[in-house]
């Protein structure tokens, strides 16, 4: 299965008075995991809005929390692709620091067109992206 990876650090600004990570911090870290994802593919966020008025809005996201991180900690996120629908992506996230899980996440995105709102299929080219990527056993991996 193809990972793309990402490794980030908690700021100061993610994590509660005590040092630990903040959830909602955590997920503006996943967002931007995905985003960075998505320019790996050769299709930012830019491009889909400006260009063609398509969003990929997050239509369901499930997280568990298994150990706290603490302000400092370098965090690898993985995102894999689980399934490829019509209009819809749905993603798996491992969070992972000095080798132990952190988090994980379960995530759906959809094709959605900006203007109304609706469900847009995915066009061939982001379709093939993704799809290239699912099969790449290298993967990608970024650094932030």
């Amino acid at each position: 299965m193809a990972i793309f990876r990402l490794e980030l650090s908690l700021r100061f600004g993610d994590c509660d008075p005590s040092g630990i990570g903040y959830f909602p911090a955590y997920l503006n870290l996943l967002n931007s995991v995905v985003e960075e994802f998505w320019s790996s593919l050769g299709h930012p966020w830019t491009q889909q809005i400006k260009k063609r008025s398509r969003g990929t809005p997050t239509a369901h996201l499930s997280c568990d929390f298994v150990r706290p991180s603490r302000f400092g900690d370098r965090l690898l996120f993985e995102l894999s692709i689980v399934r490829i629908g019509k209009s819809s992506l749905e993603l798996a996230h491992r969070i992972v620091c000095e080798g132990e899980v952190r988090w994980t996440a379960k995530q759906v995105l959809v094709s959605a067109d900006i203007n109304t709102g609706a469900p847009a299929s995915w066009s061939r080219d982001i379709r093939g992206a993704l799809q290239k990527f699912m099969e790449d056993e290298d993967a990608y991996s970024s650094a932030a």
